[in-house]
């Protein structure tokens, strides 16, 4: 499996859009683990919630993105369907969540990594499922 997408994100003829989604999901990681530590150091907000609200703030700003860059050729122009496709793709995105925070649980509580370590391992394993559904649903429909 690991080889066939590694294939696919380079001659496959998704390949463009795959490389698309993955630059704008690492901008958007960075993003979310700056804003996550800003809330937990800063303003002393507890580490799952804080990373329940910089997921959710990250999902609204690649909705943008992605429909502006990523799926260009399916992108969303009205109201009505930005908005559609914006509570698709929270849809995604939020049953990420408990992927991405499981995660990130785990591995600060039973292995003991530091937070926003954790939040990046937890983004990559959410990564590829968030795509399949966003690129199959999300801007298909």
């Amino acid at each position: 499996m690991l080889r066939r997408f590694l294939r696919a994100i380079l001659v496959g003829p998704e390949a463009p859009q795959i490389r698309r989604f993955f630059v704008v999901g690492a901008a958007a990681a960075g993003f979310q683990t700056a804003l996550l530590g800003t809330l937990v150091e800063w303003g002393n907000v507890q580490y799952l919630i804080a990373a329940v609200l910089s997921i959710e703030t990250t999902i609204i700003l690649q909705y943008g993105v992605n429909n502006r860059w990523t799926f260009y050729d399916s992108r969303h122009d009205g109201w009505r369907e930005y908005g559609r496709g914006l509570l698709r793709t929270n849809l995604v995105r939020g049953s990420a969540i408990p992927i991405q925070v499981g995660v990130l649980y785990a591995l600060v509580s039973a292995v003991t990594i530091p937070y926003l370590v954790a939040n990046g391992v937890g983004i990559v394993v959410s990564g590829v499922y968030r795509y399949v559904l966003d690129s199959r649903w999300t801007w298909q429909g």
